[in-house]
């Protein structure tokens, strides 16, 4: 009796010690490669605006929008100013952030006029578990009763 009873011990613990090899197995062999520094893709990505390196200007026919944001690196979970001045006065500044590449909800930025081409808000958005998080800003305005519209794209947590 005491035999079969140590027999079903070892089959049971068979499964778990096999797992535990394998998973021991794989976790070292992972740590033996060395861990090669993956370019920043901010670099790569031209089409984005850097607010860690400066303003970002946008042209829209005759009108030049500049843009700034604050803090420049434009950290996640953090209160971010945005700025928008324009060469030409324009009206009905709307302003909306969504994700370009991932579905993060759409975030309104309440812009207040403080004069006739400079419009400020402010706003927050959350982190991207990805580490790369690139946001599209809509901006719709109306320059001599029409329409307009462009698209700002940049990366959150941006360090240069």
């Amino acid at each position: 009796m005491r035999s079969s009873r140590s027999t079903r011990l070892l089959f049971v613990l068979t499964p778990l010690r096999l797992y535990l090899f394998i998973l021991l197995t794989f976790g070292l062999t992972a740590c033996k490669e060395e861990a090669k520094p993956m370019p920043l893709k901010s670099s790569l990505d031209t089409s984005l605006c850097q607010f860690s390196k400066g303003e970002c200007v946008k042209q829209v026919e005759n009108i030049k929008l500049t843009f700034r944001l604050s803090p420049g690196n434009a950290p996640s979970e953090k209160p971010l100013t945005l700025s928008l001045s324009s060469t030409l006065p324009i009206t009905d500044v709307n302003i909306r952030l969504e994700g370009r590449d991932m579905f993060m909800g759409m975030i309104p930025v309440k812009m207040q006029q403080s004069d006739d081409t400079t419009y400020i808000g402010q706003f927050i958005y959350g982190s991207c578990s990805s580490g790369y998080m690139v946001w599209r800003g809509f901006v719709s305005f109306r320059l001599n009763g029409q329409d307009h519209t462009v698209i700002v794209d940049f990366l959150a947590d941006d360090n240069g």
